[in-house]
């Protein structure tokens, strides 16, 4: 369970002007959990795409065991990895049960139909995912956190080896956000392979073996979430100060935003500036 990733040299540009992103260099083991921090816009998104296949990339080589990417067929390529994007929407209601069981499309013929062993691996993706009492409620019925679980449990109906999460924990409550790194912890206990972005660089001190902090398009550094998530590359990253502490109740470190923001040009009126029409 598990497979090698590795991406050597990747440039990705829309209009062939202006790259999203370029130099992109990395390599996974079998089980990591690679997290990629970064400001909005950096090109976070569109590199997991190109990643996996979904967007063509210009240059460069992406890899799982050895292989070039573009060289294994879709269907075989579906079964090895799955991705969970951010801000899914779906346009019909199926029950939460259906929509995992769409993760079993890999494995099923065109004209067939799921049968016992796809039901049962859904179900099994449903426990994993903690969303057993939604099984039979539509999926445009339940919270964003409840459908970001069933999207996760989803992929992993796929059975995948490696698993792409982009976001997987925004616009998400503490309560959620927790449960999606516990789920992402057990199923690197299983050996599989994780890719996750993050824009709360504590979640990266929380799961991960690798990170990746992305500005501007490239990786500004790479390595364990102890010796690169710094104050410095913080706040060369986010242009804020943030603090980086270790907490003993929490066992961790921890970022900690500092309130004033360096080189801010925005005008501060007093509230009793502001007068109602």
């Amino acid at each position: 369970m598990g497979i090698t990733y590795s991406a050597h040299d990747l440039q990705f540009s829309w209009d062939g002007k202006r790259d999203v992103f370029r130099d992109i260099s990395f390599s996974l083991q079998s089980g990591e959990i690679f997290c990629i921090i970064g400001p909005n816009g950096t090109g976070k998104s569109t590199l997991m795409k190109c990643m996996i296949d979904i967007l063509e990339y210009q240059n460069g080589v992406a890899m799982i065991d050895g292989t070039d990417i573009r060289k294994i067929d879709r269907k075989t390529l579906a079964k090895k990895i799955a991705y969970v994007p951010q801000g899914y929407q779906v346009a019909f209601p199926y029950s939460v049960l259906e929509y995992v069981l769409m993760g079993r499309a890999p494995y099923i013929s065109a004209f067939s139909s799921p049968d016992e062993n796809d039901l049962n691996i859904a179900l099994r993706a449903i426990q994993e995912a903690g969303i057993m009492h939604l099984m039979h409620k539509s999926v445009n019925e339940v919270s964003g956190g409840e459908h970001q679980m069933a999207l996760i449990a989803r992929a992993l109906a796929q059975e995948p080896e490696l698993l792409l999460l982009d976001e997987p924990t925004s616009h998400l409550d503490f309560g959620n956000q927790m449960q999606v790194l516990y789920l992402v912890e057990r199923l690197k206990e299983k050996g599989i392979t994780i890719v996750m972005t993050s824009h709360f660089p504590d979640h990266a001190f929380m799961v991960s073996d690798l990170v990746g902090i992305m500005k501007n398009g490239s990786f500004v550094t790479i390595g364990p979430a102890e010796k690169v998530i710094t104050n410095m590359t913080l706040k060369e990253t986010y242009m804020v100060d943030i603090h980086v502490e270790f907490v003993e109740i929490a066992g961790r470190k921890v970022c900690i935003p500092i309130k004033n923001i360096p080189g801010c040009k925005c005008p501060v009126h007093p509230i009793s500036s502001f007068q109602q029409n």
